[in-house]
């Protein structure tokens, strides 16, 4: 039987079992608390959040773990969180090594913006 998009991500995490499954659980916690209004997929293998097109993907790498804003490019970043993907038309993306420190409000605030930029494209 196949598993829904957010059992897949719970796999995902609980498969991880050092700090980085820590780090996508806190971050899954925050983009569902944040825009309650997105939703859980399953997409390339990792966990994709998704209002109105695609908002942001998490991958883990050995070192770190990645959140890759899907129109990155298009969103204000004040604490100048996007520090990966930096020369990709779209994307922006945010590498966390293990003792990173990430503002999290500033996160909460990117979040925000992304979801409401999908919101605000949608023309037909």
């Amino acid at each position: 039987m196949a598993l829904t998009p957010s059992q897949e991500i719970d796999k995902f995490i609980n498969d991880l079992t050092d700090w980085r499954g820590k780090w996508i659980k806190q971050f899954r916690d925050l983009i569902l608390k944040t825009a309650p209004e997105v939703t859980e997929e399953w997409k390339w293998g990792v966990p994709v959040w998704a209002y109105k097109g695609n908002v942001v993907a998490s991958g883990v790498f050995k070192d770190h773990v990645k959140l890759n804003f899907f129109k990155g490019a298009s969103l204000p970043d004040p604490k100048k969180l996007f520090n990966a993907g930096l020369d990709a038309k779209a994307t922006r993306a945010i590498d966390i090594a293990e003792n990173d420190k990430i503002d999290m409000a500033a996160l909460k605030e990117l979040v925000r913006a992304a979801v409401i930029l999908n919101t605000a494209g949608k023309k037909k």
